[in-house]
């Protein structure tokens, strides 16, 4: 069986991108809600015209439909098999109890949860810069603020349950991309 992590982070942390490089080093799968996301909304689907509303406002998708779309992602394609990693979920207590039904589900655990740090300004900043070179409506300021407030309210009190479980592995989000991608396998190796 494959590495099975979750890799989380306030937005613009860099998860997507080291969930990528992580999933083609340990050769497994990046399973990315945000991915999800933004593929309906390009594609105009009834999920995308969804969640382009809610997203617009700053808000998150619902839990039920975010659990769905995990569950989902981790039944099909041999995830189970080949290992994971899951990038924008969980954001919140109840998709901690959702997910770990889920893995319990499908008979599995995880081995780490890799959390991403870096201070609000630096956030920010590169939140604003990837809205203006990918044209992401999502990214105004507004919508960014409130992101990050409810990411300090509800998703960083989920390291201390992580943490608690002998699984928090915390890495600094800032720097080259390649340095922070050393350093993350640099601890998971460790495990």
């Amino acid at each position: 069986m494959g590495l099975k992590i979750l890799i989380m982070g306030p937005q613009g942390v860099g998860k997507g991108t080291q969930a990528a490089r992580l999933a083609e080093h340990f050769k497994v799968q990046a399973i990315s809600t945000g991915d999800i996301f933004r593929y309906n909304i390009k594609h105009n689907t009834t999920l995308g015209k969804k969640v382009q509303e809610i997203i617009s406002s700053g808000n998150l998708v619902s839990d039920e439909l975010t659990g769905e779309l995990v569950r989902d992602a981790l039944s099909l394609n041999n995830a189970a098999e080949e290992g994971f990693i899951l990038d924008g979920y969980p954001r919140n207590k109840n998709q901690v109890v959702d997910l770990d039904a889920t893995l319990d589900e499908l008979g599995l655990t995880l081995d780490a949860v890799v959390v991403l740090t870096a201070d609000r300004d630096t956030l920010l900043e590169r939140m604003i810069l990837r809205a203006e070179n990918e044209g992401r409506a999502d990214d105004t300021p507004e919508a960014i603020a409130k992101r990050l407030d409810i990411y300090d309210s509800e998703t960083a009190p989920l390291m201390n349950e992580y943490r608690a479980r002998g699984l928090l592995v915390a890495v600094e989000g800032t720097g080259e991309v390649s340095d922070i991608t050393a350093r993350i396998v640099a601890e998971l190796e460790k495990l």
